[in-house]
C-alpha cells in the first residue's frame, strides 16, 4: 500500500528535491517546525537522522543542523546515545511555561496598548480573520498554528525583540504540551477569546485586555489532561513520501 500525504504543501517541497533544487536546512526546519506545531508530529517522537535525511533527499550532515537548530529553540531535546526527539515537557515543565507567559504577556499587551496604530490594528483583524477562515474551513493544523501565532503577533507588534523570542519561545512550547496532555485545541483557544482581547486593545483599554488575557491563558492551562504519548509515529507519510507496500 502506498500512503498519500495529509500535507500538499509539505509534500510538494520536499518533491522539490526531485525538481532539482536542494532542499536548504531553512526549508527542512520550517517544515519540521510547521508539522510539530500543528500537532501532527507529537511530543517524543524520535527523529532519526536517518530517516529524515531519505524523507528529505539531503545528506546527515544538513539534517544535524536542521535538529540543532531546533534544539535551540527548545522544540527537539538531544539526547547523548539516544538521539533527537520532540520535546516533551513534564506537568511541572508545563506549568512553569504558563507561569512565565502570565508575567510576560500581559506586558507585551500593555506595550501594544501604548504604541497602537491603524496598520497594528490592521494585523490584528486580519489574524482573527484567518483564525475565523480556518475555522470555517475545519482546518484543524491552520486552528492549530494560528492560535499560537496570535500571541506571537502580540509580542511582535509591542515591538520588542526580546519579547519576541521569548513569546515565541513559550507558545511553540505550549503548542507541544496541549499536544501531550491532550487540551482540545478548538476550546482552548476559541475564537471569542482571541476577538475579545483584540477589541480591547483596539478601545486602548489596557486593564480589560490584561485581564482577557490572563483568564484567556487559565482557560487553556486548566484544559489540560496527563496523558503518555507513545505511539509510533509515521513521518514519511507526514511529508509525503511514498512507501512501497
Amino acid at each position: 500500500m502506498r500512503t498519500k500525504s495529509v500535507d500538499k504543501d509539505v509534500s510538494n517541497s520536499v518533491n522539490t528535491k526531485r525538481k532539482g533544487r536542494e532542499l536548504s536546512v531553512g526549508d527542512i526546519t520550517s517544515r519540521l517546525y510547521s508539522a510539530i506545531l500543528e500537532h501532527r508530529i507529537p511530543p517524543g517522537t524520535k527523529l532519526g537522522e536517518d530517516r529524515l535525511a531519505v524523507i528529505f533527499s539531503v545528506n546527515r550532515a544538513r539534517i544535524r543542523e536542521v535538529l540543532a537548530k531546533l534544539a535551540h529553540e527548545r522544540v527537539v531535546d538531544l539526547i547523548p546515545q539516544k538521539g533527537a526527539f520532540v520535546a516533551k515537557p513534564t506537568v511541572e515543565e508545563a506549568r512553569d511555561v504558563f507561569e512565565a507567559r502570565q508575567l510576560i504577556e500581559p506586558f507585551a499587551v500593555r506595550k501594544l496598548v501604548a504604541t497602537l496604530d491603524k496598520a497594528k490594528i490592521a494585523q490584528l483583524r486580519e489574524h482573527l480573520e484567518l483564525e475565523e477562515q480556518a475555522r470555517l474551513g475545519q482546518d484543524q493544523p491552520s486552528i492549530i498554528r494560528l492560535s499560537g501565532e496570535f500571541h506571537i503577533l502580540l509580542a511582535e507588534l509591542a515591538g520588542n525583540s526580546s519579547l519576541l523570542r521569548t513569546t515565541r519561545e513559550l507558545a511553540t512550547l505550549t503548542c507541544l504540551i496541549i499536544s501531550l496532555y491532550d487540551a482540545p485545541t478548538a476550546f482552548s483557544c476559541r475564537a471569542d477569546e482571541h476577538s475579545e482581547i483584540v477589541q480591547a486593545i483596539i478601545n486602548k483599554d489596557g486593564d480589560t485586555a490584561v485581564q482577557l488575557m490572563l483568564a484567556h491563558l487559565d482557560h487553556i492551562l486548566n484544559s489540560l489532561k496527563l496523558r503518555e504519548t507513545s505511539d509510533d509515529i509515521d513521518l514519511e507519510r507526514i511529508f509525503g513520501v511514498l512507501t512501497p507496500e
